[in-house]
């Protein structure tokens, strides 16, 4: 099927300009063929799918309650819906492989690489896993090794979150919230803790095999909350060339000094600021020392944190668009997407710049989905 969005403003070339825009095949075509459909966007901003690079928000649709699970495929179908409601045409659904059981733990990763393969084809946003890999959570080592050489992974990231848990394993309520989130007694959780942080000794051997295998199968590596610039160059060594949620402005700049990418995510900028008191991610941004917003927790903040960051006045909408399209798609090597040029992948998403909420989203070439606004503007 063929489309033809015509009369809007388009982002083309980094700039927003009277245009109208051709799908066709699947791709962005150099003009609408006869027997395109049609769709009015006079009035509307015709701009590149969002290429998502770290979400978790299905774990809302998986698990809406702690120990509630919802059916593995009606979650993903749920998540998929808002994404492309987010104008959010490439995902990487971020899934924490940690030696926490319930959500984040073996069977819920194995219950999910599944479902996704399952789905992938029907799913209109193309949906890409994103490995949190929990650093002391050696018992799944291997069957991730396996995942990895089977092409079930897109992005590996390198998580270690086990010495923040280490330190509050003392503090009862915060021992109850991560035993509810895993469905077993806090004693339990307190012992899982305790014999995943004993064999913390194996764990630089294990980041080297992940290293190599991920470079073997050509897979992006990031590094997860890097608290010092040693932190850094630690894990720029093992190949993982995207500092994701640096904890500190001058590991961002060690990052950019280093031509690598930046990532923050976008409810920092929505909000105003991090919820865990860390750097405020607009003026780093404005400044060039975030390259990359993700949705992180929350997927309609991406396209609301260009509109926010555009507001300021230092970036206009343009750069700020590039932040939660083109850099992410450079960022994780997918080069047929990001941006509104013939040959590339037909990913568009049609915004009112009243409201700042997409009406209509283009993923592959396919209308992949439509708000009542847009459905009165196909003709």
């Amino acid at each position: 099927m063929a489309w033809s969005i015509e009369g809007g403003e388009a982002l083309i070339d980094g700039a927003l300009r009277r245009a109208d825009v051709a799908l066709a095949a699947s791709r962005i075509a150099p003009q609408a063929s006869s027997d395109a459909l049609r769709f009015d966007a006079a009035g509307l901003l015709v701009l590149p799918g969002l290429v998502d690079i770290h979400g978790d928000a299905h774990e809302r649709q998986m698990q809406p309650r702690p120990g509630v699970a919802v059916p593995p495929g009606l979650a993903l179908r749920d998540s998929a819906a808002q994404l492309l409601a987010a104008g959010i045409t490439t995902a990487f659904l971020g899934v924490t492989l940690s030696w926490e059981p319930g959500l984040r733990g073996i069977e819920a990763w194995r219950q999910t690489l599944a479902t996704v393969a399952e789905a992938r084809a029907a799913a209109g946003v193309d949906l890409r896993i994103h490995c949190r890999f929990e650093a002391d959570n050696l018992d799944a080592l291997e069957e991730l090794l396996a995942d990895i050489a089977a092409g079930r992974v897109q992005l590996l990231a390198y998580n270690d979150h086990t010495p923040g848990i280490m330190k509050r394993l003392s503090d009862a309520k915060q021992v109850a919230k991560y035993a509810g989130r895993c469905g077993i007694a806090p004693a339990a959780f307190v012992a899982l803790a305790e014999q995943a942080w004993a064999r913390r000794a194996e764990v630089p051997a294990a980041r080297l095999r992940l290293s190599e295998a991920a470079r073997a199968a050509g897979i992006p590596m990031l590094s997860h909350d890097d608290a010092t610039i040693a932190m850094r160059q630690e894990f720029r060594a093992l190949g993982a060339a995207i500092c994701e949620f640096p904890m500190a402005e001058d590991v961002a700049a060690e990052a950019r000094a280093s031509g690598e990418h930046v990532v923050m995510g976008a409810p920092n900028v929505v909000r105003g600021g991090s919820h865990l008191g860390w750097s405020a991610a607009a003026p780093l941004a404005e400044r060039g020392l975030v390259t990359v917003l993700a949705s992180d927790y929350v997927w309609p903040t991406m396209a609301e944190a260009a509109f926010v960051l555009a507001g300021r006045g230092v970036l206009d909408l343009a750069a700020s668009w590039a932040l939660i399209s083109a850099n992410p798609a450079a960022a994780t090597g997918l080069l047929d997407r990001g941006r509104i040029a013939p040959g590339l992948r037909g990913d568009v998403v049609v915004v009112d710049p009243a409201t700042r909420a997409p009406v209509a989203t283009f993923a592959a070439g396919r209308l992949a989905w439509l708000s009542p606004l847009g459905a009165a503007r196909l003709g």
